[in-house]
């Protein structure tokens, strides 16, 4: 445990020589995520410490588990098709070359005075925009946070694949992740079209142009992978929805570090079987779009000589959506 967490490299005097002062240690981080802790205060009386020794062994073992995201937020399997797509007569073979979906969401940030206007989201509180990619086992592959709330979606991430330190994943050629409409459609992201109805209820009303919409619906029922990690993941650490009053630095690495946890928690069977239990929506930072989805009439059983769909070399994202689209219709109309 303290190789694993790196206590014994902080530690000035030495790591604990008390296994329980490495159990409190860990406890207290832990618990401060969970909420178990809403405060110093509260952890100094449950752990007999002083307030100067709970703030010192938080920073400890939240950056040593922050400093575990390498081994556990790693890039999916990229070339292989997920069991999700693949078993799926609604995506494969057409989303066959997705790799996981990709968002921003808003965590809490506890800022005051003259920076906090930078912090504001779009709902006037202060928070963290923190963007993420998830596969299809609703585990993070990738996280980004340290941007303020006021920051754009399209921002956050265009920042992410610009700077080789932030080290994004990059998919290989053919491959692509799945973004909502805020985000351009280009490069290896595929994203909806822009103005175009896709939930059931709006398409029998409404009418439109069905191809696009048929499109836009199951892209949507792919994507909201994304929408139930991050409710997962803010139902399990509610920090993430009130932050303590942390040092700015210490907040920023809150939200990967939570991440971290998450995905050592989706290593049971059991966690992953409470999906079916509680709802996992991400309700606060849902799209203005509906990402819920009901069966999807068109939905047909494409077969093992469907065409393969991976996006050729000389192909833009705009033309491979379109071709797509067409693919869609087509299978759907047969």
């Amino acid at each position: 445990m303290i190789e694993r967490f790196g206590l014994g490299e902080h530690h000035v005097d030495g790591p604990p020589k008390d296994p329980y002062d490495l159990s409190a240690c860990v406890a207290i981080v832990c618990g401060m995520a969970l909420d178990i802790q809403t405060h110093n205060r509260d952890a100094q009386e449950t752990w007999q410490r002083s307030g100067s020794t709970i703030s010192k062994y938080f920073g400890i073992v939240l950056e040593a588990i922050f400093n575990m995201s390498g081994e556990y937020i790693r890039p999916p399997d990229m070339n292989n098709v997920h069991h999700t797509i693949r078993y799926s007569n609604r995506f494969f073979p057409y989303f066959q070359g997705c790799v996981g979906a990709i968002d921003g969401t808003h965590v809490s940030a506890c800022v005051g005075g003259a920076r906090a206007d930078k912090f504001r989201g779009r709902k006037g509180d202060t928070t963290w925009n923190v963007m993420a990619a998830c596969d299809f086992d609703l585990k993070f592959t990738y996280m980004l946070s340290g941007w303020e709330g006021s920051a754009h979606d399209a921002r956050v991430l265009e920042h992410a694949i610009s700077e080789p330190q932030n080290g994004f994943p990059f998919p290989p050629p053919g491959k692509y992740y799945l973004v909502d409409s805020g985000y351009a459609n280009r490069g290896c992201f595929l994203a909806p079209y822009r103005g175009t109805n896709y939930h059931l209820r709006d398409r029998r009303r409404l009418g439109g142009d069905r191809k696009k919409e048929q499109f836009n619906y199951r892209h949507a029922s792919l994507r909201n992978a994304i929408e139930r990690t991050f409710g997962i993941w803010k139902r399990i650490f509610p920090i993430l929805r009130s932050m303590h009053q942390f040092p700015l630095d210490k907040q920023a690495m809150i939200p990967v570090a939570c991440a971290v946890l998450h995905n050592f928690i989706r290593m049971d069977p059991a966690s992953v079987a409470q999906d079916h239990v509680s709802g996992d929506e991400d309700d606060d930072d849902a799209s203005s779009e509906d990402d819920s989805v009901d069966a999807d009439p068109d939905g047909v059983d494409v077969g093992e000589s469907s065409s393969h769909l991976n996006i050729p070399q000389d192909m833009d994202m705009g033309a491979f959506r379109d071709y797509v689209t067409n693919c869609i219709h087509e299978g759907s109309s047969g």
